[in-house]
């Protein structure tokens, strides 16, 4: 019963994860069309740390999709393992980048569309391999798994880190360096999913009858998470705005669920519980999914298709073919030249001598 229940649980968070990655994906387009309106009325742009996005309805219709995408991401952290959700959000980089295709001008080639083939693959398999079963069910589990000394020192080079970007590196390298803003929201998203994964145990116990609201756990868990998402949502607007939309999209996804997938091995140990090929299998489809967003991104700018894959096989091959054709040409070119220079010598040679003249010896 326990196993079928498990089963059941992880059916769902798939789906939420899925349904998670199309909102936050579609946000992303919606966020950056506000930004986009704003740039072009003239007003303080959000990469120098004006605000009027907050009077852009677009900007705000982006919120609302990114709010719906991370209910559904939140509850789906509730009902599958963080080793599952959190790689699926390469769902909204695909999502993203056939957007912008549409709403953005942003060409998807033939790079973009293997990179596409890739991440669903890279997904399939992490999904696969994936661990089936949860090892926390309780908050009074989930307090003494945030005690652990390996986690406080995490959680502690975490905040360091965000601290230093945000008050020193920020300033001075935020608006040149697109990894700058990109990791202060990563970094902090790690933080953020223990958090959201603890409220979610909350919310379930909550139903169940206990008495969740009187526990600290439960509101120092969202206050953690007000502060995250806040800080989050704050650098990733400035990095949206500095920066290309297919550039941020794919970097925030390697960055964020590299922080998460660590973050996750420290707090929740699941990896401890994996089979070896599911563990090989669970790498090999995040690095499936890193090489499909790379392509996907690379090369964007290369107008390359299908259509014109044999043409430029054959100017290829014209190209090989026409270095030794000119080669050839050159070759018997300077033996005619030598000739002709040769029989010229000798003319002029017998003339000399017919001629009397010294030269000629």
């Amino acid at each position: 019963m326990s196993q079928t229940r498990g089963k059941y649980d992880f059916c769902i968070g798939l789906v939420l994860a899925m349904s998670s990655s199309i909102f936050i994906g579609g946000s992303f387009i919606l966020k950056k069309k506000g930004l986009l309106r704003l740039a072009r009325k003239g007003s303080m742009r959000a990469g120098q740390g004006g605000h009027a996005y907050l009077k852009e309805w677009l900007w705000w219709a982006g919120l609302l999709s990114m709010g719906a995408g991370e209910v559904a991401n939140f509850a789906a952290y509730a009902f599958a393992p963080a080793t599952l959700v959190t790689p699926l959000g390469a769902l909204s980089v695909l999502v993203s980048a056939i957007l912008s295709s549409f709403f953005l001008n942003e060409k998807l080639n033939l790079h973009g569309k293997i990179g596409c083939l890739l991440s669903i693959l890279g997904s399939t398999v992490m999904v696969i391999h994936a661990p089936q079963e949860e090892e926390v069910e309780t908050l009074d589990e989930m307090s003494h798994k945030l005690g652990d000394p390996g986690f406080v020192v995490f959680a502690t080079l975490v905040v360091i880190v965000s601290l230093i970007l945000i008050c020193v590196v920020g300033p001075r390298h935020g608006q040149t360096n697109i990894l700058v803003y990109i990791t202060i929201c990563s970094v902090i998203g790690a933080l953020s999913v223990s958090c959201v994964k603890g409220l979610g145990i909350a919310i379930k116990e909550l139903f169940a009858g206990k008495p969740v609201l009187k526990h600290p756990l439960s509101w120092i868990l969202l206050l953690s998470l007000t502060v995250c998402v806040s800080t989050q949502i704050n650098y990733l607007n400035r990095a949206l705005d500095i920066f290309n939309t297919s550039i941020v999209t794919p970097i925030y996804y390697v960055i964020f669920t590299t922080s998460v997938l660590t973050c996750s091995a420290i707090l929740f140990k699941e990896w401890q519980h994996m089979a070896a090929d599911d563990i090989i299998g669970t790498f090999s489809g995040f690095l499936t999914i890193i090489v499909g967003i790379f392509l996907l991104h690379a090369f964007k700018d290369v107008n390359f298709t299908l259509a014109n894959l044999p043409l430029s096989l054959r100017k290829d091959d014209r190209a090989a073919n026409g270095t030794l054709l000119s080669a050839y040409n050159s070759f018997n070119d300077d033996e005619e030249s030598s000739a002709c220079l040769g029989e010229m010598q000798s003319t002029e040679s017998l003339s000399a001598r017919r001629n009397g003249s010294l030269s000629a010896f």
